[in-house]
């Protein structure tokens, strides 16, 4: 492991993997895109949400009227403030330099609270960690859901729904490291045909039985929770089901920008939901019985086969972009010190937030295959979905708060006035998504526990590697005073000794003095910091000092959304004065290997787990993309 290259913190990243920045494409051309992208998962949701909220419902008295009116009442009212309101209209507006997600949010409640923000860090794993879950279940649930029209064209089929799921899915990460820019092309006019479908397909029902229409009316959503009890609760629960993925309008803020999210959503994804929701209903009024599927039963017989292709499609859409928005997310969280380095592939020339992380990528395969094989229907696998997406949301509105009060300067009366009834449903949905727990609920959870205890682990880790390193490393300033005055041996080039503390002599220099004994004509202490905003403008990505003649102290700032790219970068230290040329420099670089302590400020079962990361980690040779046969490694064993 190679500690002295870690990154200081400067946390927050959004979940955004889908590529360039929204400046470079016309307003159509980003509202297709975000269709395509950022509503796969939402626009999926009708697959298996109403079927699952209407089962929940009729646990009491069965499928009636007033059942069905209460469920899509309170499908479209959650639709109406938690999509729209919550996300599309308020926090669409708390960006951080153009990016959004609830990483980005942390970032910015980070800036307002001066680092007072022990509390806010930790809101921030937790959402991370949340996300995860969100990329397994969905993948699983979409593809499945989709694939169980099969079984209403003919029950010969139904055996056949599960290995064809899994098919699929292989195929899916198969493909991940051939990257996405030519199949995302499609994926906006295919989502756009099926938001169309899926709205059309319900007119017919609900011109047969337009009561349907009544559910607009809240009473019916207040009159169903008052009077079902804990029954209106579970109901609730699976209500949630059709918001699944909201996390997503903020999250790809950076990529398409707030209006064209905003029309997409106000013009063509709210109303089609909606239409379709209601149709579901009518159907299900006409037909008690249809409730077994009622998304596919919408359509005539020889619209059947065609509409599971359409929808297996959309669902494997909606899986990709969660699946990338793991990776995105994977990239932040190690540029923020929450993770060890892991190999990442870039797939596109031209795309920076288009990458492929194969670690990620095999952990996922593995975890969605797993869930397909453990639940084997959509609907087992239902009372799994929900928890992660309530959690992350519960999150959101509380650093929403943060930002309203101290970054958008309103008082705290004012703040909390505003957040608290959004926070006050985010926690009714998650209490309502709790009582799945024993049902499958327990699946998100453990995987973000888990998640949750790697971070912590890594990041406190670190933070104690790096204290107690700094106590053991000579100042480099009384350093270089040492050996201006008596100098070694001098020898041609640029020798670069990266660090994580510029203030401290790096071991791979005290280590090479005392093998080596000679010293490079010139000589560079190198930085590399993560910043607070997404990206960094060139003009600021490089900071040069000079220590002495001989020694220089080199600070490189990248976005907690950019790759750090080290060669480039201090190709861009010549217009400051420094001449560097990339064959005439060594890159030394220190590679530890450590060992547990008696008394390291963790448990002995976190110090070896600690230490397994550490050992996981990628090579930052190939991290920060310096040319490996410029690079020289110095081993020191460590205890920690």
């Amino acid at each position: 492991m190679a500690s002295d290259i870690t990154a200081p913190a400067a946390e927050a990243p959004a979940v955004n993997g889908h590529g360039e920045k929204h400046s470079t494409a016309g307003f159509g051309g980003l509202m297709l895109g975000s269709i395509g992208v950022v509503y796969g998962d939402i626009g999926t949701s009708p697959l298996y949400a109403f079927r699952e909220a209407v089962v929940a419902a009729e646990a009491a008295n069965g499928v009636t009227v007033a059942a069905v009116l209460g469920v899509l009442s309170l499908i479209l009212w959650a639709l109406i403030i938690v999509v729209t309101l919550k996300y599309v209209l308020i926090l669409m507006r708390a960006d951080n330099n153009g990016e959004g997600g609830t990483l980005a949010l942390m970032a910015l409640a980070q800036r307002a609270l001066s680092g007072k923000s022990g509390t806010i860090v930790m809101l921030g794993i937790i959402s991370g960690a949340l996300f995860y879950g969100d990329a397994v279940i969905t993948p699983a649930l979409s593809v499945l859901s989709a694939l169980e029209g099969i079984k209403i064209a003919t029950v010969a089929f139904e055996p056949y729904v599960v290995p064809a799921t899994l098919l699929i899915l292989l195929a899916l990460f198969a493909v991940q490291s051939r990257g996405t820019a030519s199949v995302a092309a499609f994926f906006g006019p295919i989502m756009c045909l099926w938001f169309a479908v899926i709205g059309v397909a319900a007119l017919p029902h609900i011109a047969a039985h337009p009561v349907v229409i009544e559910a607009f009316n809240p009473v019916h959503a207040v009159s169903f929770l008052a009077h079902h009890g804990i029954i209106g609760l579970v109901t609730l629960g699976a209500v949630f089901l059709a918001v699944t993925g909201v996390e997503a309008l903020y999250a790809d803020l950076g990529h398409f920008g707030k209006r064209p999210i905003q029309i997409a959503w106000l013009c063509i994804v709210l109303p089609s939901l909606a239409l379709n929701y209601l149709g579901q209903g009518a159907l299900v009024i006409a037909n008690p019985k249809a409730i077994e599927n009622p998304f596919y039963l919408m359509f005539p017989d020889w619209a059947l086969l065609p509409m599971v292709a359409l929808a297996t499609v959309a669902t494997v859409i909606a899986s990709q972009a969660v699946i990338t928005g793991a990776y995105s997310l994977t990239r932040q969280a190690i540029q923020l010190g929450l993770l060890p380095r892991f190999e990442i592939r870039h797939t596109s020339e031209t795309h920076a937030g288009q990458i492929y992380i194969p670690r990620i990528n095999t952990l996922l395969l593995v975890a969605v295959v797993l869930l397909v094989g453990l639940f084997r229907s959509s609907s087992a696998l239902a009372s799994a979905y929900g928890i992660s997406v309530t959690g992350t949301m519960v999150v959101t509105a509380m650093m929403g708060f943060v930002v309203i009060w101290k970054v958008w300067r309103w008082s705290a009366l004012a703040a909390a006035a505003l957040i608290a009834p959004f926070l006050a449903l985010d926690l009714t949905f998650l209490g309502a998504n709790l009582l799945k727990v024993l049902e499958g609920g327990w699946v998100p959870l453990a995987l973000g526990g888990t998640i949750m205890l790697l971070m912590i682990t890594w990041r406190r880790g670190s933070r104690l590697l790096f204290e107690k390193s700094r106590k053991q490393e000579l100042p480099l300033n009384d350093l270089v005073r040492m050996l201006e005055k008596r100098p070694p041996q001098r020898v041609p080039g640029t020798a670069v000794f990266l660090t994580s503390d510029p203030t401290s002599a790096p071991t791979a220099l005290l280590h090479s003095l005392k093998h080596y004994k000679v010293l490079h004509e010139k000589n560079v202490i190198l930085t590399i910091e993560t910043a607070s905003t997404p990206r960094i403008d060139v003009s600021d990505r490089v900071r040069l000092e000079e220590i002495s003649p001989t020694f220089s102290r080199v600070a490189l700032r990248f976005g907690f959304m950019e790759s750090p790219n080290v060669p480039k970068a201090l190709a861009i230290a010549r217009k400051l004065g420094w001449q560097f040329d990339i064959m005439s420099t060594s890159f030394f670089l220190s590679r530890r290997s450590l060992k547990p302590a008696a008394h390291s400020g963790m448990p002995r079962w976190q110090d070896h787990l600690f230490i397994a990361l550490s050992r996981s980690a990628n090579d930052a040779t190939n991290y920060f993309q310096i040319p490996t046969g410029r690079v020289v490694e110095v081993g020191t064993q460590v205890t920690i």
